[in-house]
This record gives structure tokens, C-alpha cells and sequence, in this order.
């Protein structure tokens, strides 16, 4: 399989993260709690760009980003603007990253554990993607819910996966 679809996929989801973002009606909202949803959609986003900067940017593309997990829970008010440029670092990062991926290399190890568990890279993609995934659907539904807007992003769009390849961002 080629890695680049790893790539094309998350990047989708980021750039689907970042619509999610654009869609509050403002930034207060971004930050709302409810007894029922205990992350705010800020902290999710902070925490997707941070795992994604982290296990993808420098894990595998051996860049100088150092994460701060407790920070990506613990921070609140962050600016919109903000929030939409670590989501753009994250992009840059897993083009970089994917930029010349070889299909035998997904069977190589991943260079650290994740959760504990030694993954070959292809399935820390599979992984990495999965979770970017789930946690994006909670971002969708948690704007539905604290903004009242049941309106879509055009999340999950197919044709993005092919739209780009790594290197183009």
C-alpha cells in the first residue's frame, strides 16, 4: 500500500478539523463544558495537532516539535487563530513527514511505543488515523450541541483523499 494515503487521510481530517474550528460561532463556545462532554472542543483540537505534530512531525519526520500532553488539556481560551495554526503545523508536519514514504517502510517498526504497544508504522497510521478520526466526530458533535447548529462541515469527503499528495501542502 502506498503510505501516501495515510497521509492524504489525515491531512482531510485536519483540514476537516479546521472547518469544525471555523464553524462556532465564536470562541467562548469552542471552550464550553457540559457535565455530559468533560473536553471542550479547544482541548480536543489542541490535543489532535499535538498527537499528530508529535508521533507523526518528529517521530517520523524527525522535526524539533516537543509535546506537551497535560498542556493540551490543561490550556483553555486559546485564540481561534491559534487553534488553526497548530492545525496547519500539523499539516505541514505529515506532509513533510510522508514526502518520499516508501510502501516497504510500513512494515518497519514505528520508532516508539504507542500505548505501550511496539506498532509497525503501518499500523500506528492506521492508529493515528483512527484516533484523529474519533476524535474529530466528538469536535463535530460537541459544536451540534453547545452552538446549536446541526449544520455539517463537509466532513469525510472521499475525493480528498486523492486531492493531494504529500509534498503539495
Amino acid at each position: 500500500m502506498d503510505p501516501n494515503v495515510f497521509a492524504r487521510a489525515i491531512i482531510r481530517e485536519l483540514r476537516t478539523l479546521k472547518r469544525e474550528v471555523n464553524a462556532y460561532p465564536d470562541e467562548a463556545v469552542l471552550w464550553h463544558k457540559t457535565p455530559e462532554i468533560p473536553n471542550s472542543a479547544g482541548n480536543l483540537v489542541l490535543h489532535l495537532a499535538g498527537n499528530i505534530q508529535h508521533f507523526i512531525g518528529a517521530e517520523l519526520g524527525h522535526n524539533s516539535y516537543q509535546r506537551d500532553r497535560g498542556a493540551e488539556f490543561g490550556r483553555t481560551s486559546v485564540p481561534r487563530a491559534e487553534l488553526q495554526q497548530e492545525i496547519d503545523k500539523a499539516i505541514t508536519a505529515v506532509d513533510r513527514a510522508f514526502s518520499g514514504q516508501a510502501a516497504a517502510q510500513l512494515d518497519e517498526l514505528f520508532p516508539s511505543t504507542i500505548a505501550g504497544l511496539t506498532l509497525t508504522r503501518g499500523e500506528a497510521m492506521v492508529h493515528l488515523t483512527a484516533h484523529l478520526a474519533y476524535h474529530l466526530g466528538q469536535v463535530d458533535y460537541h459544536r451540534r450541541l453547545v452552538a446549536h447548529n446541526g449544520a455539517g462541515v463537509g466532513a469525510v469527503a472521499a475525493a480528498e483523499v486523492r486531492a493531494q499528495s504529500p509534498g503539495s501542502v
